[in-house]
Formats: structure tokens, sequence, C-alpha cells
């Protein structure tokens, strides 16, 4: 048999659900081959035809893989919606071709995952018809005298005046404090708030530079000083840059523990529904304290808070500090945690359909993809299925 009439078995085979995962995995070796780009558009035109004579031309066709080399997968997205003018039938048949055209995207960048040699290959992804775009830069700011500010919306450069301090928005979207004259109000309380699909960084009166995750808070005083200490009071996750001052440490507060510092980088993620609370150390050395307890931290290790005990251990501390350069990063998590960092940066709502997963999941991508990436990532390793209807994913084994 000539190898152009075993590729035109093995493409049918391939969109009839019937190819096993060797004769997919070859159709996909084969196509990799920028030589062979005609060989694909006359297999597309060949079994593609016969549902409807009247399909696009060979320039059109033509546009479908130049998507495929440069743009990918929702740029092949955008395509269709543009031929969505034409005839109903010709429409459909060009979502079989841009499904193909998407197949051979994800094979290409490396994110078409198979899991035994003897298992058929896992069904790909369908164009999704629902996605969500990833979060941004945000926060809203409450002043002492109840006034509330939107940064996302706020003008670069000064935003308020408030007992004794100047709030500025700076060119790098970040909110910077700085004192003017002494504070008439020292207990004036400011909260920092981040919304799911929010993250912001604040530049405190001290110098301390915090970083919030999505759905977190910072409260402060105007002074941040109370009885000799710079106090500040987290809820959710938040990276700290704490500037150095021996005379007065800093204290963060959350609602299960208190951690002291003098000057030193550290991560807490203390969200109200997960059940342990972590706090990991890069930099310099802290001192934690919970129901009577309390532990010392050295560079390199993350104390976990259960039900009031710490526990110490060793760790990648990369893993905890990924949000703040804008990726997800997991190692052996479950499928709840990966769907909990999703959802305060998605801003959607996860529903699970019968039994969970027990898999573990392990793996990098940015949290700038749309949200139908990052879930096709999961989804290729067979162990998880996601369908998205707005601002609600379901999630299914």
């Amino acid at each position: 048999m000539k190898p152009a009439d075993q590729l035109h078995i093995l493409f049918k085979k391939y969109l009839d659900n019937t190819a096993t995962l060797e004769e997919t995995q070859c159709l996909m070796d084969y196509f990799q081959l920028d030589e062979d780009q005609e060989a694909l558009k006359a297999i597309i035109t060949d079994v593609l035809e016969i549902e409807d004579e009247s399909y696009a031309t060979n320039a059109s066709i033509d546009e479908v893989l130049a998507k495929v080399d440069h743009d990918l997968f929702f740029q092949i997205k955008d395509a269709i919606e543009v031929i969505h003018t034409r005839r109903n039938k010709t429409f459909k048949l060009w979502l079989r071709i841009a499904g193909v055209a998407a197949v051979l995207a994800l094979a290409f960048t490396g994110i078409y995952f198979f899991n035994s040699p003897s298992e058929k290959v896992a069904p790909v992804a369908p164009i999704v018809v629902y996605d969500v775009k990833p979060g941004d830069f945000g926060a809203t700011l409450t002043l002492a005298n109840g006034r509330k500010i939107s940064l996302a919306n706020a003008s670069k450069g000064v935003i308020g005046r408030e007992a004794g301090l100047t709030i500025t928005k700076s060119g790098d979207d970040r909110l910077v404090y700085e004192v003017d004259e002494s504070v008439s109000d020292p207990n004036a309380l400011n909260t920092l708030s981040t919304a799911r699909g929010e993250t912001y960084q604040v530049r405190l009166p001290d110098g301390s530079l915090v970083y919030l995750n999505a759905a977190s808070t910072l409260t402060y005083t105007a002074a941040l000083m109370q009885d000799g200490k710079r106090v500040v009071k987290l809820i959710g996750e938040g990276y700290f840059e704490v500037a150095k001052d021996k005379l007065h440490p800093f204290i963060v507060k959350t609602n299960k523990q208190e951690i002291e510092v003098l000057g030193t980088h550290f991560n807490i993620s203390s969200y109200a529904d997960d059940a342990v609370e972590k706090t990991t150390l890069l930099e310099g050395s802290v001192k934690l304290s919970a129901s009577g307890n309390s532990k010392v931290l050295k560079p390199g290790q993350q104390a976990k808070l259960h039900e009031g005990k710490i526990q110490v251990n060793e760790t990648d501390t990369d893993l905890a500090v990924a949000w703040t350069n804008n990726e997800f990063v997991v190692d052996s998590e479950n499928i709840e945690t990966i769907m909990k960092m999703i959802s305060r940066w998605y801003n959607v709502e996860v529903v699970y359909i019968g039994e969970k997963t027990t898999q573990r999941f392990s793996g990098k991508v940015s949290r700038f993809d749309k949200l139908s990436k990052v879930l096709e990532i999961v989804e290729s390793t067979g162990e998880a299925r996601f369908d998205i209807k707005g601002r609600t994913v379901y999630v299914s084994k």
C-alpha cells in the first residue's frame, strides 16, 4: 500500500475515534514535517470533501494550516468566527477542519500526552465555546474615612492624602505610601483588597514591599506602628519583602497565627477555605506562634499550621512564590488544590460531578494563558475532564 493511502486511512480512523495510540502517534509524527503540509491538505480534502462538496478552497485551507504553524489554537477559533458568515453547511465543515488543525497544534507545542502504550489515545478537548480570560493587576484601597479607590481604574500619580501620608499609584502599577509629616491619626486603618482574578503590590510606609495574590486582604494602620512594632493583618496570600529595622519588628497576623520578622523575604498562604496555613521562608528568619506553640524557620523551610500544630519541612521555595512571577507551578498536588488556584485567579466557580480523581498532578503553566489552555494541559493526562459553561467549570473523571 502506498504511503499516501496509509495516511488517508489513518486520518479517517482518527476522525472516527478508532485509531490506536500507535496509529495516532504515527500520524502526528508525520505531519510535524514541514515538507508534508501539502499531503496534509490533500488528505483533509479527500476525507472531508465527502461530507460537503461545497467546502472552502485550497487557499482557505492554507489559512488554517498557517494558523497551526504560527498562532495556534485561539487564532484558529478567531478564523472560524470570520468564516461564520458563510453558508451553514460550509461552516460546519470548517469546524472539523479547524478541529484537526487544533489537534496538530497541541501535538506540535508538546502538550499532547499519552498514559500507557496499551490504551487508545485520550479524546482531545473540543474547540471551546466558552472561555475565560486570566486575572489582571487590580485591587481596591479602602481609606480610614471609608473612601474606596479602584486601583485598576485609577490614574497614575497621587490618589490620596490622609493622616499625614501621600498615597501614590506608581508607573509600574504599584501602590506607594510616603510619610509627609507626623501622622495625625496613627490608628487610622487602610485596607488593600484584591478580588478573585486580581493581584497587586504595595510599598508600605516603612519601605516594605507586599505582593497580594487573588482574593486577599491586607490591613494596616496609617503609621504602621503598634506598640513599637510594625503590624499588618493578612487574609489570603501575600509575599513579603520586609525592610530591615532592628528596633521595630515586623508582625504579620492571620486568623490562626502570628509571624514575627526583622527583615526577610517570605510567603504566607492563609485562605479561609484551606485547612492548612503555609509559611515559606526565602531569606532571613521568622518566628511563628500559634495556639501556644512557636517555631523558628530557616531559609528554604516551610511551616504548615493545621489544627494548632506547626510542622516544619525543607521545601522548594520556588513553588511557593511562583505566582509572583505569574506562573502556576504545582508538584504532586491533588485536583482540589489545583482547582482552588484556578478558581481564585480566573474568578470561576468549580463544580465536581461524580467521584473526584485521586491522581496527583505536577507541572507549570503561565497565569496569563486563557482558562481553556490551562485545563487542556490537565485534561491531556486522561485523569480529569472539564466543561466550561459561562463562569462555571464542571470537573469529572
